[in-house]
């Protein structure tokens, strides 16, 4: 698959997630092969979990699939730029390469705020790309915002 096939995969399981009332934010998690092993949208308020970001719960369930804590050689396609807290589970899974959408000024945690991948204490730092259909996910979240203000 092509990359702008796996980011508009996520862009799809970010409109779900906006459409059962959580922030718009999608993940695909893709094996070295190719092929996604991995898809989901934020679950925050679903699962009562802070934790539930698009991010985690693709990391979660390919480990889990896998049987291994490391994805090395996969790839995350997300909508959104990943927070501190999942900058540092994907590094923590020594995934390969991480492709975002939209740069998240208030909470990003890769070029925005923490940036978790340039600190000394970040034992891997996967290639990184960024403004992949980033149009498309800005879109998504200020039409889901300005809907709830």
């Amino acid at each position: 698959m092509k990359l702008n096939t796996h980011m508009q995969a996520a862009l799809v399981e970010a409109r779900a997630a906006g459409a059962r009332g959580e922030v718009p934010v999608g993940a695909v998690l893709v094996d070295p092969a190719g092929n996604v092993v991995a898809r989901d949208g934020n679950r925050t308020r679903e699962l009562h979990d802070p934790t539930a970001h698009a991010e985690i719960l693709v990391i979660r369930a390919a480990c889990a699939a896998l049987k291994s804590e490391r994805l090395m050689g996969y790839a995350l396609y997300v909508t959104l730029e990943p927070c501190a807290m999942c900058a540092t589970a994907i590094s923590a899974a020594r995934i390969a390469r991480l492709y975002y959408g939209a740069s998240d000024p208030k909470s990003g945690g890769v070029a925005q705020g923490a940036r978790v991948f340039a600190h000394p204490q970040c034992h891997h730092t996967p290639e990184v790309y960024d403004g992949i259909a980033a149009q498309d996910a800005e879109i998504l979240l200020k039409e889901f915002f300005a809907a709830r203000r």
